[in-house]
């Protein structure tokens, strides 16, 4: 069985990984998030997880198999990041509520001590419900948008918040399995499932 490694210190990641046995060993990597204004948000996306995947690449030399991803949800042409603060959360829900916007997360995989370096994205429309500020508030108070791009998470009660999604749940999660398993079974001869 492959070491695989993911640069990502994502609970819901690793989760989604141990369900399928993969059992992968996690080492955040230590970079600054930094977005570009004048690259796509797709661009973004990816950049920042290939230098998640490097950053954390650099520190192993056997061949294992790293995995890094940067999930971001833009509105129009806005990335809207996790929120600073509760009254963040509120400023980045009032904008999505009752409106369509993408979730993109850059995937990167990298095989340590080879040139093997493979860079992806999945991108996924997710409706709000229309909301009023009362449920948004009480969607706050349950601390979950804290540590989450865009400020909710679709897993948890964030799933009351939308009204529909088209695309890939898991790439609003956090991570496309399809797409990550197209890439690991293509160029690592690593299957998922």
């Amino acid at each position: 069985m492959e070491k695989i490694i993911l640069a990502s210190s994502s609970p819901r990641r690793k989760e989604i990984l141990n369900r399928f046995n993969l059992n992968p060993l996690i080492v955040e990597a230590k970079i600054e998030e930094k977005k570009s204004y004048n690259e796509s948000p797709e661009q973004v996306a990816m950049a920042l997880a290939f230098e998640k995947a490097l950053w954390v690449c650099n520190k192993f030399n056997n061949e294992e198999v790293v995995i890094g991803a940067d999930t971001i949800v833009v509105l129009g042409n806005r990335i809207l990041g996790k929120p600073k603060d509760e009254e963040d959360a509120f400023r980045i829900l009032s904008l999505l509520n009752n409106k369509e916007h993408s979730v993109i997360t850059g995937i990167s995989i990298i095989r340590a001590n080879t040139n093997i370096k493979i860079i992806d994205y999945e991108s996924t429309l997710v409706r709000f419900r229309h909301l009023s500020e009362e449920q948004i508030k009480r969607y706050i108070n349950t601390k979950e948008p804290m540590d989450k791009a865009g400020a909710y998470g679709i897993q948890g009660y964030g799933e009351v918040l939308v009204e529909k999604i088209d695309g890939c749940y898991s790439n609003v999660v956090g991570l496309p399995l399809g797409r990550l398993d197209y890439l690991l079974n293509k160029f690592f001869n690593i299957k998922i499932l």
